[in-house]
């Protein structure tokens, strides 16, 4: 099914997505790759505030290339998620309501998108470029000196992506697989 939502989204919007769905999103989405999770998660077991309100909003797992002239943002693809699994289930716990990669999750992320009532959305690999046509403004907003891994606050209109977890804990990875033997 398709499905229009606005970012950030809460519970409810959570719940009606489905292990599937194709998903535009429009509005703020927030970027973030190994380096920034790490110095996340750091910032929390010290104490300190994270550099945004991660309550109801979606983080995607991208570094983008240098934008060209005239353009917000250069290439815009995903990256494996798997790399931010460890750091996952706490953010969960403290709000995320979604996570764009590519690639499988652990048990524990599954567990704590179930727990949470949470979202992974999963954008085509390879897609860097058609991605990138669908923000409308990228700004970093913390650690400018990771680069391309700093946090970005990104604006998106009609942004792509594909329900692979959903809130029950439907694995379209799984299910996707299952369908083929079957065939």
């Amino acid at each position: 099914m398709d499905r229009h939502i606005t970012v950030p989204y809460d519970e409810k919007t959570a719940r009606e997505l489905r292990s599937g769905d194709y998903v535009y999103m429009t509005g703020t989405i927030y970027t973030a790759r190994d380096a920034a999770h790490k110095r996340m998660y750091e910032a929390l077991e010290e104490g300190k505030e994270l550099p945004f309100d991660i309550r109801n909003n979606v983080i995607y797992y991208m570094g983008p290339s240098p934008a060209r002239e005239g353009r917000p943002i250069g290439s815009a693809g995903p990256t494996t998620a798997s790399r931010m699994d460890k750091y996952t289930p706490l953010l969960l716990d403290l709000g995320l309501k979604g996570m764009i990669g590519k690639g499988k999750r652990t048990d524990a992320v599954k567990e704590a998108i179930v727990r949470n009532k949470a979202v992974y959305f999963a954008a085509v690999g390879g897609a860097g470029a058609l991605l990138s046509k669908a923000i409308l403004n990228s700004e970093v907003i913390a650690y400018d000196d990771l680069g391309t891994e700093a946090i970005r606050k990104l604006t998106v209109k009609d942004f792509p992506a594909i329900v692979v977890i959903d809130s029950e804990g439907n694995n379209l990875y799984e299910t996707a697989a299952e369908a083929y033997r079957e065939e």
